[in-house]
């Protein structure tokens, strides 16, 4: 196929008329919006595991100071369950297995056809059609399946569901407030896009892997930046942290504990952007999260409470205000989110600032 490559006549633009040539934007969008909601869920998935990965080394060292048994890495390991095995999650497979990197027998798919994913199986992938039984083994579940069919995978996964399983959906036709409703479930995670008319001519149509390599594409498919005519509704940066903290929040940590760990994930990332301003580490405080009032009651001993992530996508929160007023944030968060996919930003790369904006349905 190689040798084919070139030739304008293989191309998928030689078989449209002319008349319908105005319409083959749409296919940039198509691989633009496909691009961004798979990097956007790989890198919470590469939070959430780095994230536990910090607990279970805080674990283990305490287990070696006091005597205590230690736990192993399949105790608190991160699990990811794929619902639907078309385009969408067979990409979002390839990036989590390439990016986190997710070993194999951590993730799992559930499809109609598991018999057309040879391709996983072969690595070592579990691949079958048992959606209750997916959900009850995962801490991770996307849903990347078709509008139509959601009802009834959620009759079939919501009695299966834990408290604090994550669902994060890709079905843009339902609403986080329907999904509420469909699964009797609170954590839940909804992307929402915004295509502008004026869609810029980056996205083209590799692979989504190769593309992210590329620091242009990267950089338009970050949560903040504008670039590529593809916005990100900032409220899911809002659902991915209190995400996290209610992971937190289902192992019974103390919250001082809970923002400390944080604070650890991005100041690394944080101290290496802003090396030449001798900036002092990220820290997150209590009212970052909850209001000053409740914070000012929660004893130090005492966890965070358990967040409506539904909720979380759909009001201002505490969080909110953080987002929004915090610029060093916002530029630890960029370096961080590149420098997960392999690529460091430079001062001349780093994006300005970009409105939050408001939720909408």
């Amino acid at each position: 196929m190689d040798l084919l490559e070139d030739l304008e006549t293989m191309k998928f633009e030689s078989g449209i008329h002319e008349e319908d040539q105005s319409w083959l934007y749409l296919l940039g969008r198509s691989h633009g919006l496909m691009t961004k909601a798979c990097a956007h869920a790989t890198f919470f998935c590469k939070l959430l595991h780095n994230l536990r990965k910090l607990v279970l080394e805080k674990r283990t060292s305490k287990c070696h100071l006091t005597g205590l048994r230690e736990e192993t890495q399949d105790d608190d390991a991160l699990k990811v369950g794929i619902i639907g095995g078309g385009h969408l999650g067979k990409q979002l497979a390839h990036m989590l297995l390439q990016f986190i990197p997710i070993p194999a027998e951590n993730l799992r798919i559930s499809t109609r056809r598991p018999e057309t994913l040879d391709e996983f199986k072969k690595l070592g992938i579990q691949c079958f059609y048992q959606n209750a039984s997916l959900v009850g083994w995962a801490n991770v579940v996307f849903l990347c399946c078709l509008p139509s069919q959601l009802p009834n995978i959620c009759v079939e996964i919501q009695t299966r569901l834990g408290k604090d399983c994550i669902v994060y959906s890709f079905v843009s036709a339902i609403p986080v407030s329907r999904l509420k409703l469909l699964l009797n479930h609170t954590n839940i995670l909804r992307p929402q896009y915004q295509c502008a008319e004026d869609l810029a001519h980056i996205w083209g149509a590799n692979e989504i892997t190769a593309a992210l390599q590329d620091p242009v594409i990267l950089q338009a498919t970050c949560p903040y930046s504008p670039a590529g005519g593809i916005s990100l509704n900032i409220k899911w940066l809002e659902g991915m942290f209190y995400a996290l903290l209610n992971f937190c929040t289902a192992k019974d940590m103390p919250h001082p504990q809970v923002l400390q760990h944080l604070s650890e994930l991005f100041s690394s990332q944080h101290l290496k952007a802003c090396r030449e301003d001798e900036a002092s580490p990220l820290q997150f405080q209590a009212q970052d999260f909850v209001s000053q009032i409740y914070a000012k009651n929660l004893s130090q001993r005492r966890p965070f409470p358990l967040f409506d992530l539904t909720t979380v996508q759909l009001k201002e929160t505490p969080f909110s205000q953080y987002l929004s007023n915090s610029t060093t944030f916002q530029d630890c968060f960029t370096h961080l989110y590149c420098d997960s996919f392999g690529i460091s930003l430079t001062k001349e790369q780093e994006q300005p600032e970009v409105s939050t904006g408001s939720p909408s349905q």
